[in-house]
């Protein structure tokens, strides 16, 4: 099992309330920016660590590359959470997500569309192969 495995896992659940309650004050269809801000504001106000547009840096064969990628909030170094406002969670964000979980070595990575009238319709929880073993 990952060793942060239970510490992402119990962390879900909290992430997922404050994005309710962004959810409902704003609704759906605002720009990614206001609800990454308006989520690490009330992750905050929880007492749960989290960072805002993450550099996560690319290394290959020993070089590190000036180009980056940048993940949307990253809650106590353990779980991913990657913000979109569109008609549908496509695979290309579910690659883009464990790509980036990979990278940061986080077992656990939520996707949450901000489009969805029912946030709990766009709620989609991944793990990472082989971290919950």
């Amino acid at each position: 099992m990952h060793p942060n495995y239970v510490k992402a896992d119990e962390l879900t659940k909290p992430v997922i309330d404050s994005a309710f309650r962004v959810h409902r004050h704003f609704g759906p269809g605002l720009l990614e920016p206001i609800y990454q801000k308006a989520l690490n504001r009330d992750l905050t106000l929880e007492g749960i660590a989290s960072k805002r547009e993450v550099k996560v840096p690319i290394e290959y064969r020993g070089e590190v590359f000036d180009e980056y990628i940048r993940a949307d909030i990253f809650v106590e170094e353990c779980l991913l959470v990657e913000l979109k406002v569109v008609e549908k969670i496509s695979p290309a964000h579910i690659a883009q997500t464990l790509s980036y979980m990979r990278l940061l070595d986080a077992p656990i990575g939520l996707i949450l569309n901000f489009y969805e009238p029912y946030l709990k319709n766009g709620i989609r929880r991944l793990t990472l192969p082989g971290a919950d073993n």
